[in-house]
């Protein structure tokens, strides 16, 4: 039975194979009703991979929700990897300050994609589906000073490409072609389209963590 707001009686909250606070945020703020838990698989390692950037994340993707689907096989999981790419090669998150200056001197100037990897799996159902995301980021050209300042804030930890564009790495960002949420790590209208194949659709209902 479909409730008035679109979503169905029996539906219960999706698995977010991710435990990172931007896609927590962009998934609780498209009014999705979720767990977030998260992932225990190995990620692919960036340096010695040989396929696409668009392999990578969804390979990436799969991997996560796969994790997280043995422990839940009776419900819908999203998994979701996020990566820069200029030229073929990925920059995934940089390893230390140094790793993330030299990240920083690449894709500055330049116009770079980020690519989201986003796969929602179905257990008991046998279901999968695999997209990915791409974003076409121009960066303007950035200072010696100007990096060693952002490196100072420390938002590049942790985050594909060394920055965060939802934070003042905003100030280097020249134009964004597609997605904006897909650069800060989520595409929401893409995963929106992929989870209504799946029967699910905002909700009013209040979001959990775990």
């Amino acid at each position: 039975m479909r409730m008035p707001n679109g979503a169905c009686s029996e539906a219960r909250p999706i698995i977010l194979a991710s435990q990172s606070p931007r896609r927590v945020d962009l998934l609780r703020d498209a009014g999705i009703a979720f767990e977030a838990v998260a992932p225990t698989c190995v990620e692919p390692d960036v340096a010695s991979w040989a396929g696409s950037p668009e392999e990578f994340v969804r390979s990436a993707a799969c991997q996560k929700a796969s994790s997280v689907a043995e422990r839940y096989p009776d419900r819908v999981i999203l998994g979701a990897d996020t990566v820069v790419a200029l030229n073929g090669r990925i920059y995934g998150k940089p390893a230390d300050r140094d790793d993330a200056r030299r990240i920083l001197s690449a894709l500055a100037g330049v116009t770079q994609d980020v690519i989201t990897g986003v796969t929602i799996l179905q257990p008991a159902e046998g279901r999968q589906l695999v997209e990915c995301d791409v974003t076409r980021v121009t960066m303007r050209p950035m200072s010696d000073e100007e990096i060693e300042a952002y490196l100072d804030s420390g938002e590049w930890e942790g985050k594909a490409g060394a920055y965060g564009i939802q934070g003042t790495a905003d100030q280097y960002v020249e134009k964004v072609e597609g997605s904006f949420s897909n650069v800060v790590g989520l595409p929401v209208e893409r995963v929106l389209r992929m989870l209504a194949e799946f029967d699910i659709r905002p909700t009013s209902g209040p979001s959990l963590a775990r």
